[in-house]
């Protein structure tokens, strides 16, 4: 008879001997965000001197990332599913690659073997009293990818809470396991200024209760959570949430109570935030985790009455097309589950997709709205499909406009520093000057 105990302790070893299993070669593929696994990955690559050619193939990077660092050219190839701070000047300086992916279609590179999975790196809870050990706060794509690898290497984690959902590795399916009593990667509640908060009141007035939920993170989705405080019987179906979620489920504010799919529970695939939300989500009955191409499928998505999703930008032009990954031609993060959600969102019944945008960046210097997109960006959103642009200047809603109202819906939620400059600009150039504001 199988004893998980025994196995467990017989492959229980220290980092530098479980990451040995790592080959020239290998396609290594690292547990996300959060989720992390920090000493798998400080000891993977202390070992770049003996190593070649390892591609090291994961999202948002919020460790050090140090095989992404200058030197480590040959030895290690980061290749990004969303650029992050750690991440982003390897892949502008050509030292690391990006794949451009919606999220529920990131699980299918490993699943469908368009990216061989040789090693996975992940971080667990110790096992339970079952011999399951849980993938806590980072399920996403860590899942598919540690079912399809060759190898698993799971770094245990005393401070992992244990999630429910489908969040489970049975003990048997895990090669290496490395003992850590490590914090987990924190991310700390943003300032919320008052330019998040007007915006975040525009939007409490397009939610109504019983609604269902998908927002980020940041100084945005935080404003909206915290204006939401008068309404009722909210839901969560989201991709991620962070520490506001918690505190509207603590208010009675969300209780998931109207949701239409899993009704009474929250539905997500990571989280990111402080170690007050990772203990709350700790064998939290409400909370249940499972793979992005599941909680990001627009076909899951569209069974959720009144569904809103909520997300940002870098920049909106005149048209209404989206860029929220690239700064023009530079990758600042990635493609996210903006489009999944919305494109699900507008199959399901009272459904509203959001993007939410302050007018200017730089300090108050460029005008977020613009005439056209810049040179080299790439349009994440189409304007095929937005429905409305937030600032906080007011809500332009774009859908069944034509080109002429976008146009002047856009240049009404600009700056008013900078709305007779687009104005002027978006006029000749689509309409060689002959329309009249």
């Amino acid at each position: 008879m199988f004893n998980w105990r025994d196995y467990y302790k017989s492959r229980t070893c220290t980092a530098e001997e479980a990451v040995k299993c790592i080959k020239s070669g290998d396609n290594v593929v690292v547990g996300h965000a959060c989720g992390e696994p920090q000493i798998l990955t400080q000891a993977m690559s202390a070992r770049y001197q003996e190593l070649e050619n390892v591609k090291v193939i994961h999202r948002v990077g919020q460790g050090k990332s140090l095989y992404a660092a200058p030197g480590m050219e040959g030895h290690f190839r980061h290749v990004s599913l969303f650029a992050g701070p750690s991440t982003r000047q390897a892949i502008y300086e050509g030292r690391a690659d990006f794949i451009p992916r919606f999220i529920s279609e990131i699980p299918e590179l490993f699943s469908r073997g368009h990216i061989p999975v040789d090693v996975a790196l992940v971080s667990v809870s110790p096992p339970d009293q079952y011999g399951c050990c849980s993938l806590g706060i980072s399920v996403d794509y860590t899942m598919k990818a540690a079912k399809s690898a060759k190898i698993i290497v799971a770094e245990v984690n005393s401070n992992m809470p244990r999630t429910h959902g489908d969040s489970f590795l049975r003990v048997e399916e895990i090669d290496y396991f490395v003992q850590s009593d490590m914090p987990l990667i924190e991310i700390p509640r943003p300032v919320v200024t008052k330019v998040e908060k007007e915006i975040g009141d525009h939007i409490a007035d397009l939610i109504e209760d019983g609604a269902t939920l998908q927002m980020g993170i940041g100084a945005i989705p935080d404003a909206i959570l915290s204006s939401l405080h008068d309404k009722h019987d909210l839901g969560i179906h989201t991709e991620m949430f962070s520490d506001g979620v918690m505190e509207l489920v603590e208010s009675g504010v969300i209780n998931c109570s109207n949701k239409s799919l899993h009704p009474n529970k929250i539905i997500s695939t990571f989280i990111m935030g402080t170690k007050k939300l990772y203990e709350w989500v700790d064998d939290n009955p409400m909370i249940e985790m499972h793979s992005e191409d599941y909680v990001n499928d627009p076909l899951v998505i569209m069974q959720n009455n009144n569904m809103i999703s909520i997300n940002s930008a870098l920049q909106v032009d005149v048209l209404g097309q989206v860029a929220a990954d690239t700064m023009g031609a530079k990758q600042y993060s990635g493609v996210g589950g903006q489009v999944d959600f919305i494109r699900g969102v507008k199959r399901t019944p009272g459904g509203k997709s959001i993007i939410a945008i302050p007018s200017t960046a730089a300090k108050g210097k460029i005008s977020r709205i613009v005439p056209a997109l810049y040179e080299g960006t790439a349009v994440t959103t189409s304007r095929n499909e937005v429905d409305y642009i937030v600032t906080e200047y007011g809500v332009a809603k774009l859908q069944g406009k034509t080109n002429q109202e976008r146009l002047k819906a856009l240049v009404n939620i600009c700056h008013p520093d900078f709305r007779k400059e687009v104005w002027g600009k978006a006029n000749l150039l689509y309409y060689g000057g002959n329309l009249v504001f």
